[in-house]
């Protein structure tokens, strides 16, 4: 697979990436609005999974004429379908709550403006985050080589890995919905379906969508080099905002340590019978 340097539209993409970065600034100045009127910036959770169906929408529309056709449309459904499934679960969630005290602890920080602070703290980090993230969408879609021959391969691959992450996201969030809503399970862990496998199907979902949707864009040069994409996503996920914050939250509840004991912390694996 030899990188053909005339085969990518090095000007094309970089203002591809302009435009995407205005599509997220907009969204994000939008969400701040409303954040301001709900009394609550937890509001930017919903728009994390729109800001990639932003990014991917824009990349497909600017990318016209300079990139192959299918892979374009398979970098824009693939985040799509995710970011939108995400952002009205998320949405959902929240509903009539208040503020997450992860954002209260954050700007309890801010040594002036409370606004300005989460503007850069908040917003413009999870912007410039999403944008690193959404590299296999931005350079595949200027990926000229056809998806085809051995490229079938890889590109299948992505679209089964991209499928075991929305089954274990989806199927992991719907079981926590039901675990919540029976009124015998507060301050419990729950330890049912696929939690019993993993302490976070929904993490793990979420990383193998973002794998996925890199081997999708990889079948092809110079989308190899956006390899580091998923391996954020991932780190943030396990090491970041993700399993260590929420571990911290859940090992105060009933049970805890000896769930913890049995279950894998990230990857699905068989519970351990003499932890």
């Amino acid at each position: 697979m030899a990188f053909d340097a005339t085969a990518f539209d090095a000007t094309a993409f970089a203002a591809g990436i302009g435009w995407s970065a205005l599509t997220v600034a907009v969204l994000l100045v939008l969400t701040f609005g409303c954040a301001k009127i709900a009394g609550r910036h937890n509001v930017i959770d919903t728009t994390w999974g729109l800001l990639f169906v932003g990014i991917a929408a824009t990349t497909f529309v600017v990318s016209s004429g300079h990139g192959d056709t299918a892979r374009r449309v398979l970098l824009l459904v693939l985040p799509a379908l995710w970011g939108l499934r995400l952002a009205q679960h998320v949405g959902r969630r929240s509903l009539g709550k208040g503020e997450d005290p992860r954002y209260e602890r954050l700007l309890d920080k801010a040594k002036g403006s409370r606004d300005l602070y989460a503007l850069r703290m908040v917003y413009l980090l999870q912007g410039l985050l999403a944008l690193v993230v959404a590299a296999p969408i931005l350079v595949g879609g200027y990926e000229q080589a056809p998806v085809g021959g051995a490229g079938w391969i890889l590109t299948g691959l992505g679209v089964a890995v991209w499928g075991v992450g929305v089954f274990f996201e989806t199927v992991g969030d719907a079981q926590m919905e039901r675990f919540r809503a029976d009124p015998s399970h507060p301050g419990k862990v729950i330890d049912v379906g696929l939690w019993r496998y993993t302490r976070h199907p929904n993490y793990f979902g979420d990383a193998c969508i973002w794998w996925g949707v890199f081997l999708a864009a990889s079948a092809a040069l110079p989308g190899v080099a956006t390899v580091f994409a998923p391996i954020v996503m991932t780190l943030l996920l396990t090491k970041g905002s993700g399993v260590r914050i929420l571990e911290q939250h859940m090992s105060r509840r009933e049970g805890w340590d000896a769930y913890a004991a049995r279950t894998s912390v990230f990857l699905p694996l068989p519970r351990k019978r003499h932890p």
